[in-house]
């Protein structure tokens, strides 16, 4: 039992974080529109840029270590470092929070939760996790700074 809750934690809870982002969208008010295109951009960039850091610097998962089965639905075989998910569900859950702070701390869990799950999932080393994070955190503080504003 415990194996299938740290899979569905590794494999499934950023999609549950994005579907709160079109919950969001759908929610009246220009700054949750505001809201979303912000997480939006600071996703996009982080997943570009950790998908460039992992091709400029390939390291082993920890599953091709240590010979023990990864707890994911899908294998990955790209480099380790950094977490993607965790960058992600960081940048998401940053930009959440910036705009608004209660539901930015549930975001902000979940996306530590994640990140706690893909080590545990034996995808990630804790260097992995916390890069991704750290990454997460300053492109979506970044894209807040340019503040991308919609018209009303």
């Amino acid at each position: 039992m415990t194996n299938l809750i740290i899979e569905f934690l590794a494999s499934f809870l950023i999609w549950f974080m994005f579907t709160g982002l079109f919950v969001l969208w759908i929610i009246d008010g220009k700054i949750k529109k505001e809201q979303v295109l912000h997480a939006l951009i600071a996703v996009s960039l982080v997943f570009i840029i950790s998908e460039l850091l992992k091709a400029l610097f390939p390291t082993l998962r920890p599953f091709s270590i240590n010979g023990r089965h990864p707890l994911v639905f899908w294998i990955e075989n790209d480099g380790a470092f950094p977490s993607s998910h965790t960058a992600l569900a960081f940048a998401l859950a940053t930009t959440i929070w910036l705009h608004d702070r209660k539901v930015g701390w549930i975001y902000m869990v979940g996306a530590l939760v994640i990140g706690v799950a893909r080590v545990l999932a034996n995808v990630h080393f804790p260097r992995d996790i916390f890069a991704g994070a750290v990454l997460g955190i300053v492109v979506s503080f970044l894209v807040e700074k340019l503040h991308v504003r919609l018209k009303a």
